[in-house]
């Protein structure tokens, strides 16, 4: 379904988009093409891996739930790794698409390789183990194609293009739709393009992390190559759920940003933030996700849930526009009625500090690098 904003008359016969969040709208999934010549899909992504974390942790009714509600609006971007949980995550999804796979479109990672005890061993991307984890994909998944395969990271140590072509085969025999690369640098991305068309990169992009702004996102614009942002809330940071002595048993505890006085600054500008969402009646998070969402056309963003109440919030940031004023004085535009209802990240380590300058009552929003970013992520755009 294609998302167009409905129409009211205003006084003196003007139709105008609906502002106003008490007026009655019915919600709709706005939909893009992923890449120049990829497929129709949500603008909003639903990230599956939070629902295959700690065995203590995990609610499997929840999560097959909260997948069914996702597509059940509309969000058809179902993101999976095999190494998520290993195999786990793509059970679960197994359940809900087995009878409705014309609904969903499946992205997965593969590569990623870990322990009994959940020990990280690495990332294998040969040629040959990219063709085995696929079959074991599609054998747990219950599919006899995967819409989009790409490797959790690349292994310098593997040249890109033997990984890309080993997907370009699978593609030729029908076992993938489309090619991905995650956490890619420009040489990387340009590499790949010469082997086959890439459709989309996943990485990471938020008021937090905005390294990809320089160097990746023009040429990802240029190779027509489609952008998946995850890491949206900065690992919490947005959510302005987080305190000065956090616990986080997760690889988030290991974040820079998360850490010491870096986190202490942080929460200071996640304050400044927080007052913009309340002047314009959405949540911290909400504000993030729009934000997100207004850097381009050609951006979908992926929300990690594991609750399906946190669907129909998440759907109110399609309907939050920021205009150019909105760091400035904290307005947005609504155009629907308002309804409330695990491989380490190595992009994360350059970002130790969101600076937040005031100026009168503009707030400038810039990123201060504080530590080195690995070759593998890094390029030329760190």
């Amino acid at each position: 379904m294609r998302y167009s904003p409905r129409l009211r008359r205003c006084r003196g016969g003007r139709d105008v988009a609906l502002q106003n969040p008490c007026e009655e709208q019915e919600l709709m999934m706005k939909m893009m093409h992923l890449g120049v010549d990829g497929p129709e899909v949500s603008r909003l992504g639903l990230g599956c891996m939070r629902m295959s974390g700690p065995l203590a942790s995990r609610n499997d009714a929840e999560s097959v739930a909260t997948i069914m509600g996702a597509l059940d609006a509309g969000l058809n971007f179902l993101d999976t790794g095999d190494y998520y949980g290993a195999g786990h995550n793509e059970t679960l999804v197994s359940q809900v698409i087995r009878h409705r796979r014309e609904k969903a479109f499946l992205s997965v990672k593969f590569g990623g390789m870990r322990s009994a005890s959940g020990a990280y061993l690495g990332i294998d991307v040969r040629p040959a183990a990219v063709k085995n984890f696929a079959v074991y994909s599609l054998q747990r998944l219950g599919v006899d194609v995967i819409d989009l395969y790409q490797p959790g990271r690349l292994d310098p140590d593997v040249p890109v293009e033997d990984t890309v072509g080993a997907v370009a085969d699978l593609i030729a025999e029908g076992k993938v739709r489309y090619l991905g690369l995650s956490e890619a640098n420009t040489q990387q991305l340009r590499a790949a393009q010469r082997v086959h068309p890439v459709t989309a990169l996943q990485i990471e992009y938020s008021l937090a992390t905005r390294f990809i702004e320089p160097e990746i996102l023009p040429a990802a614009r240029e190779l027509g190559v489609g952008i998946v942002a995850d890491g949206i809330t900065g690992h919490g940071l947005l959510t302005g759920a987080l305190t000065a002595d956090p616990t986080l048993s997760d690889q988030r505890g290991r974040s820079p940003r998360l850490q010491g006085d870096n986190l202490v600054r942080n929460l200071e500008k996640v304050d400044l933030l927080r007052e913009i969402a309340g002047g314009t009646g959405c949540s911290l998070t909400q504000l993030a996700l729009a934000w997100v969402l207004s850097r381009g056309q050609d951006i979908l963003a992926l929300v990690g849930m594991s609750r399906r109440a946190r669907i129909a919030e998440n759907l109110e940031a399609l309907d939050i526009v920021p205009t150019d004023s909105t760091l400035a004085e904290g307005h947005c535009i609504r155009t629907r009625r308002h309804r409330r209802g695990p491989l380490p990240r190595r992009t994360d380590a350059p970002v130790s500090s969101l600076a937040l300058t005031v100026v009168g009552q503009a707030i400038v929003v810039t990123v201060v690098v504080k530590t080195v970013v690995p070759e593998t992520v890094r390029g030329s755009a760190a």
